[in-house]
């Protein structure tokens, strides 16, 4: 798997469990390159979290990414694999499904507050098999009653399931400062652009612009968590210009891109999609 045109080590993506010791289990691990797992799916969930870094998880629905106070729950049996950037120091939460009723059949990019922050946190530190009746018993309790009420955010970029889309969707996430415009993709797929706007439409709910711009302002977080400049950051991304980039990210992201670089502990407002 890659990302920006390079290829990424595989990291393990599951430790060789034949079932849960318990209803919760904490994986804590620090990531120093940036890694992905293979494609996998577990008949828990799971629970991805960042409390340093960026991480993405791939679904055939979805790209869903979590800065810091953000997180993505990934429902049972779902195959998915997960990206982490440089420096992430990762806490992974595996649920059973028993305890986790509510979770939906497809990804979640969920807010974390301090609260819950602080929660996973306590857990990492627990044995395995934590006694149930107990206070850690309720202090996972608690934590689960925080994750089914956490918010939702709109951190994610839908996928195609169109095999004629694909490989536009796969270029563009590889190189997001592609210049290529909708009637230069319709030009190599062989298609109209009135066919290729209804093809965008139909798979992925927004339009050509719109998708590009949502892939723009995601592939732009973890670059500024890393501490690049702005202005890098912005034609890495695509943007003619700093100033259009900074505004794009204000609109959509509530904050400016040197204030979410420089304030870690920032909660971005969720994606909202770009006008026509």
């Amino acid at each position: 798997m890659s990302r920006n045109g390079q290829s990424l080590p595989i990291h393990r993506a599951v430790p060789a469990l034949g079932s849960l010791p318990r209803p919760l289990y904490a994986r804590v691990e620090s990531l120093q390159r940036s890694a992905a797992t293979e494609w996998h799916s577990h008949p828990w969930a799971q629970l991805s979290y960042a409390i340093r870094g960026v991480l993405s998880v791939h679904t055939q629905r979805g790209r869903f990414l979590a800065p810091p106070q953000r997180a993505i729950l990934v429902p049972p049996d779902l195959p998915h694999a997960v990206i982490s950037s440089p420096a992430t120091e990762m806490r992974s939460l595996y649920i059973d499904r028993s305890v986790i009723p509510w979770a939906a059949s497809h990804c979640k990019v969920l807010e974390i507050n301090p609260l819950t922050r602080e929660l996973i946190s306590q857990f990492g530190g627990l044995p395995a098999e934590y006694d149930e009746h107990s206070a850690d018993g309720r202090l996972v309790a608690v934590l689960l009653d925080q994750l089914q009420a956490a918010a939702e955010s709109g951190l994610y970029l839908p996928w195609p399931a169109d095999p004629r889309l694909q490989p536009l969707c796969e270029a563009l996430y590889e190189t997001p400062d592609l210049p290529h415009r909708l009637g230069d993709w319709a030009s190599q797929l062989a298609l109209s652009e009135k066919t290729l706007t209804r093809l965008f439409q139909q798979h992925t709910g927004l339009t050509f612009r719109a998708w590009r711009q949502r892939l723009r302002l995601l592939s732009a977080l973890p670059l500024l968590q890393q501490g690049e400049r702005v202005t890098d950051v912005a034609l890495a991304c695509g943007y003619d210009s700093t100033s259009a980039f900074i505004a794009a990210f204000r609109k959509h992201l509530g904050v400016t891109p040197s204030a979410f670089g420089d304030l870690p502990e920032h909660v971005p407002q969720p994606l909202s999609a770009p006008q026509r």
